[in-house]
């Protein structure tokens, strides 16, 4: 084409010319970097090792994402500064119990699409660590490591007092008679208990479930703390203290040591049953190798449930960390990539046999269990599979419900109020809770927040 003949001026002449020739010049087919997402995990030593062996496998098996892991703590509280201030990572790993506040605080993306795209769907999973995800009607978070308990005890301490020790107790009446032939007492003082409510305390909140009981009504969205069936426990728990007196066993706890340590209660040989995790075998093979060798001196075991209940057998309290993509990630669509290859059968497994916990999935592969560590994982894989798993009630105020149960077990336990004091106080107190929160949750909705 002949410019000149466009009656152009020099000027605009040579800038279309440049144009002209600028779209002539070779694009360059070099590939971009590969896009980098932040993920944040409060993991440390053998746990931050796990995640790391599986952000590294993902890095090595593709080259478009790399997964950038920093170790941060109390990530609940961080990752909510971190929405609100508009600039969070691509990738948090929070409790499962952080699932419906975040949700309400619309501080994290629902993940339904991401799912229909990858083909996660329930059916993956144990129902009950997919659920803890499943929050009004949308997925929000996706399962990482799993947790349940059992009922573990100690085959040396049942041996000392003569008991037989492949005979553990399969009702609560059954518990606490063990429980009094395994007590020893050093100058009229509680020496070595069998068990007691209060250690290691984690699960207060929760003793009216092994019951019957329940804390929420979702269908209602009321709060029940003081059913029937959860005074009925608490006066359970009260009838150790009758027994023992409240002085005596708050000074016998006091002499524990800290949790991760060869002073720990049971590691110790202070306490010979007690309510504990999946991880409990992680700090018996580290702090007390007596239980491990010669031959097997401890066992895990489903918790008794009251003996005019057998439906309540196979109770067990489920629990897990989650994976969210925070509000305001940068890249959500890589984040889910990521989390997609941790939900994998792969990527599951490489986790939880680095953290010595049983796999969420419904499936695991045929070496799984041949090449776990803990005897008895397959019965913390089996539990939640029952009608009776227990799970933190899915509502935004739990942190403040979950204290003033707490509280409330303290109170009995010490015998300052009886179960049904202590209960319709935090019926009370938590009601007025929650129906100031639901004001407030219409309120936001209605304004389109």
């Amino acid at each position: 084409m002949d410019l000149s003949k466009l009656g152009l001026p020099a000027l605009a002449l040579a800038v279309v010319w440049a144009a002209i020739k600028s779209e002539q010049i070779p694009v360059s087919t070099v590939a971009p970097g590969p896009v980098h997402i932040t993920y944040w995990e409060k993991w440390t030593e053998f746990e931050g090792d796990a995640i790391k062996a599986v952000v590294d496998s993902y890095n090595r098996k593709q080259n478009k994402i790399h997964v950038d892991l920093l170790s941060v703590s109390d990530i609940e509280k961080k990752t909510l500064l971190a929405v609100s201030g508009g600039n969070p990572p691509d990738v948090a790993g929070l409790y499962g119990p952080n699932v419906a506040q975040y949700a309400d605080d619309n501080a994290i993306l629902p993940l339904d699409d991401f799912c229909r795209d990858y083909h996660i769907a329930r059916d993956n999973y144990i129902p009950v660590y997919y659920d803890i995800g499943y929050y009004n009607s949308h997925v929000y978070s996706l399962p990482s490591a799993p947790a349940s308990t059992a009922l573990h005890y100690n085959k040396k301490m049942f041996r000392e007092a003569g008991l037989d020790p492949e005979k553990y107790p399969q009702t609560i009446e059954e518990l606490d008679s063990l429980a009094d032939r395994l007590v020893t007492r050093n100058n009229g003082h509680i020496d070595k208990s069998g068990f007691m409510p209060a250690e290691p305390g984690w699960w207060n909140w929760g003793w009216g479930y092994i019951y019957g009981g329940k804390l929420w009504d979702a269908k209602s969205g009321t709060i029940t703390a003081n059913a029937p069936e959860n005074v009925r426990a608490f006066n359970w728990v009260r009838s150790y203290t009758d027994k023992y007196g409240a002085s005596e066993l708050s000074t016998f706890k006091s002499g524990f040591g800290n949790f991760s340590s060869p002073q720990n209660a049971f590691l110790s040989g202070k306490v010979a049953m007690e309510l504990q995790g999946v991880w409990m075998y992680n700090f018996i093979d580290q702090y007390a190798p007596d239980l491990e060798k010669p031959t097997l001196n401890w066992a895990a075991v489903p918790f008794p449930h009251p003996a005019d209940r057998p439906d309540l057998a196979n109770t067990t309290f489920a629990d897990e960390d989650v994976l969210v993509i925070p509000r305001g990630a940068k890249h959500p669509k890589e984040a889910f990539d990521f989390i997609a290859y941790v939900e994998s059968t792969e990527g599951m497994e490489l986790l939880c046999l680095g953290q010595r916990k049983h796999s969420p999935l419904a499936q695991v592969s045929a070496g799984f269990y041949s090449k776990h560590p803990n005897p008895y994982v397959k019965l913390f894989a089996d539990l939640p599979k029952s009608p009776n798993v227990i799970s933190p009630p899915k509502i935004g105020i739990w942190p403040e419900y979950q204290a003033e149960m707490t509280a409330a077990f303290e109170q009995v336990a010490l015998g300052k109020k009886t179960a049904k004091e202590a209960l319709d106080y935090v019926q009370n107190r938590v009601g007025m809770i929650n129906d100031d929160y639901q004001a407030q949750l219409k309120a936001r909705r209605e304004a389109g927040k």
